[in-house]
């Protein structure tokens, strides 16, 4: 992951308990900032799309 840009949600208060994303190549890779230097998720562009539509339509609400 060398050379990731990490990003922040604007929403994040400037604490380190979020999730940041990185773009890359074809894919998107999402991190605990927490622990910068531990292991990150990958996701496919359609999957993180997927996953991101989900959330923006409530999908991934508890019940």
């Amino acid at each position: 992951m060398t050379g990731a840009v990490w990003r922040k949600s604007s929403a994040s208060n400037g604490q380190a308990e979020c999730v940041e994303v990185a773009f890359v190549q074809d894919a998107v890779a999402m991190r605990d900032s927490k622990r910068p230097t531990g292991g990150a998720l990958m996701f496919s562009c359609d999957e993180w799309h997927t996953f991101v539509g989900s959330v923006g339509d409530g999908g991934l609400n508890r019940p």
